[in-house]
């Protein structure tokens, strides 16, 4: 059985959409296409297993406080790969 992290939309508005993801160790997005442009902001350290189209995987830490931006298009699955719980904040630019 899947599980699913939470999303919990904090704004969503015109320009931006601001979501935060929490998940239990485990948990993960599921599958998804980022239809936006978007930066993460690390809640916690955050021990992410991402799984990519062509059924590539990889590790990585995002320490908590750091962030990174991304670009509209990226698919994958994050799943999170630590023993504890992992939070962080993403927003969309729309």
């Amino acid at each position: 059985m899947t599980m699913t992290c939470t999303a919990t939309v904090l704004i969503d508005d015109t320009r931006t959409r601001v979501t935060r993801f929490d998940f239990a160790p485990g948990q993960q997005t599921g599958w998804h296409v980022h239809d936006h442009d978007y930066v993460i902001t690390a809640i916690t350290d955050c021990h992410m297993h991402l799984e990519e189209p062509g059924g590539q995987t990889r590790e990585t830490v995002v320490p908590a406080g750091t962030a990174y931006a991304r670009a509209q298009g990226v698919e994958h699955n994050v799943i999170n790969a630590g023993d504890v719980p992992m939070s962080f904040v993403e927003v969309e630019l729309k």
